[in-house]
């Protein structure tokens, strides 16, 4: 039997210690023969608000990287990673300018899908679920609101990763996504490219109503949308691919 050919290549910058999002995004894409997902990667080994730390997040290394996935003819080309939730917002729209004007793709980021879907939502209040340090999500918290939306309810790990991320279970996910449901957020947003939550998006949808907004799934989402093929093909995996 011949295997159909994809026909929409997703490409993703990946930080090098990441090791949730390629699997889950083979996943998700499972039912979808023609669609596939190429990852290049660039190292990021430490989330904090150090100056090592930070250096990580420069133009030039996820450039080079964005070169070496043009080269496999990708449709899009995605920042699967959260960094500018605490970096600011604007960080992600300039990289996105300068890998379209570099590679000639169009180019999305997992963060700022995400906040266009908040938007889509009509979603100000907000539950945050991550691992990271209080420096990290007191940043992001901060951002949030100065863009107009509050976060109502939060949960983080303390945990400075960005290997170790991949250790926490979807389980204990669950239950930090529980928590921050208990102050009736119109959304919840999972927070980390290297967290698996993208699976428990359905079970908290069925079991509170709120839409979950995992970081790894609105990056496909919008990946999806920008190289031209429909996100609403996806099932099983929350409501934010109908949006």
């Amino acid at each position: 039997m011949t295997k159909e050919l994809a026909t929409t290549r997703l490409g993703m910058l990946t930080p090098s210690s990441n090791t949730v999002l390629e699997p889950i995004t083979a996943a998700m894409l499972h039912q979808l023969p023609d669609v596939s997902a190429h990852f290049a990667r660039f190292r990021v080994v430490k989330i904090s608000m150090e100056d090592d730390a930070l250096g990580q997040f420069t133009n030039e290394p996820m450039l080079a990287a964005a070169d070496l996935l043009a080269d496999a003819k990708v449709q899009s080309i995605c920042w699967n990673g959260t960094s500018s939730g605490w970096l600011g917002f604007d960080t992600d729209r300039t990289l996105i300018a300068e890998i379209e004007q570099r590679t000639g793709v169009p180019a999305c980021s997992s963060v700022l899908a995400m906040n266009e879907l908040f938007e889509k939502l009509g979603a100000t209040r907000i539950g945050l679920v991550t691992p990271y340090l209080p420096e990290i999500q007191s940043r992001i918290v901060a951002n949030y609101a100065a863009n107009g939306i509050e976060v109502v309810a939060e949960r983080h790990l303390n945990d400075p990763g960005n290997f170790s991320f991949a250790t926490y279970s979807e389980a204990q996910i669950l239950q930090l996504c529980r928590e921050v449901a208990e102050a009736k957020p119109q959304a919840i947003a999972i927070y980390c490219t290297n967290f698996r939550g993208a699976g428990a998006a359905e079970l908290i949808e069925s079991e509170t109503g709120i839409p979950v907004l995992d970081s790894v799934s609105t990056a496909l989402w919008k990946s999806m949308l920008v190289a031209g093929d429909d996100p609403a093909r996806i099932r099983g995996w929350g409501r934010i691919f109908d949006v």
